[in-house]
């Protein structure tokens, strides 16, 4: 008995440092690839999208932990790709923008938290060079922030396999097989090495943003290498367009919940994004409990009208007027209404009644 107790407490020892050692090969838009048996993982990405019908942004922000040094960030894209550095101040803009509505509702009778209840006082209150021969091609490299940036074109996923490990970088099996379809469509990719500015530094925090330019006759959002992941993702995604938008399927997810919808008159860095034209704003908040289940990347769509919305916070309180509870001034109201009845009554019953038994006021005739 204590033999096979202490083989199951190894045997869960191996799978907690198996998974600890195991590489966060997917994030909500493209994939992660760390260098050897190091491990990075992204704790969070948001993501903006403008499109004006022709022309595609997206800007990305990414939250990474683990102990890699360097990794290689692949994202596949429908066309030809310029990309920069996003303006930082992009994002805590948005945030503000699309918080929710904080709304006060009272309630009358008292709560588990209110007196009588509590006892609580009644107050109310490095750089990447192409591999040789390999039939990928290298449209354009940039160093920009934390990132060295490459734009490739790749005639097959082994092409593209062959050109990272060439860089330092071994492509997962499944992630090869993932590109398949993306090579069919002959799309491109965006190919971005991490590496700090301060060499030997972990890959840790907050991302330089970066902004990845395409044309696209359609708001599409690569989601499917996301089908990778080991564990829950979520994506945050604000939509930036003439219309308020929608995403034509939950591609295996959970129902993407609208967060905001709204025209905005852009400024700031949101005016340099746009044009400091006025746009319709739209954020998007979906949860995918099974990333094996997505089955596509995200086409966003208009909705038939473009309905305003914004998320309500609510807050509720007691019920009061001068600082004093409203029930409390209804019930001890009640109970001194009740108790000068009941006097009246009692004084009624007490007083002197005529001989003829009548209650009344006796005349002097004479």
């Amino acid at each position: 008995m204590k033999r096979r107790i202490l083989a199951l407490l190894f045997a869960l020892l191996a799978t907690q440092l198996g998974s600890l050692i195991s590489p966060a090969y997917a994030c909500g838009c493209g994939a992660m690839v760390p260098d050897g048996a190091s491990r990075i993982g992204v704790d969070r990405e948001s993501s903006v999208v403008r499109w004006d019908g022709r022309t595609e942004e997206i800007v990305m922000r990414f939250t990474v932990d683990g102990d890699a040094r360097r990794a290689a960030w692949i994202m596949p894209v429908p066309g030809r790709a310029t990309v920069e550095l996003g303006n930082p101040g992009l994002f805590p803009q948005l945030s503000e923008l699309t918080r929710p509505e904080h709304r006060t509702r009272t309630y009358f009778w008292p709560r588990a938290a209110d007196w009588p209840f509590s006892s609580g006082r009644l107050d109310g209150a490095g750089a990447l060079l192409p591999g040789a021969g390999a039939p990928v091609g290298v449209v354009g490299r940039e160093r920009l922030g934390d990132f060295d940036v490459a734009r490739l074109t790749a005639t097959d996923p082994e092409a593209l396999r062959t050109w990272l490990e060439d860089n330092g970088f071994r492509l997962p099996e499944r992630l090869a097989a993932e590109l398949k379809p993306y090579v069919d469509q002959k799309w491109e990719y965006v190919a971005v090495r991490l590496a700090p500015r301060e060499p030997g530094r972990p890959l840790h925090g907050e991302l330089d943003p970066l902004r990845i330019r395409f044309d696209s006759p359609r708001l599409v959002y690569p989601m499917r290498l996301s089908r990778l992941a080991l564990t829950p993702q979520s994506l945050s995604l604000y939509v930036l367009a003439d219309h308020r938008m929608e995403p034509g399927s939950a591609i295996g997810g959970a129902a993407p919940e609208v967060t905001f919808a709204g025209t905005v008159t852009p400024t700031g860095a949101l005016g340099e994004l746009t044009g400091g034209k006025k746009v319709f704003l739209t954020a998007i908040d979906q949860r995918f409990p099974d990333p094996a289940s997505i089955d596509g990347d995200h086409e966003l769509r208009a909705t038939a009208k473009d309905t305003p919305y914004r998320r309500a916070v609510y807050h509720d309180e007691l019920l009061t007027a001068g600082g004093v509870p409203v029930w409390l001034l209804t019930v001890g109201g009640a109970l001194v209404a009740v108790a000068a009845a009941a006097v009246f009554l009692a004084t009624r019953r007490r007083r002197p009644r005529s001989p003829s038994g009548q209650r009344g006021i006796a005349l002097d005739l004479r």
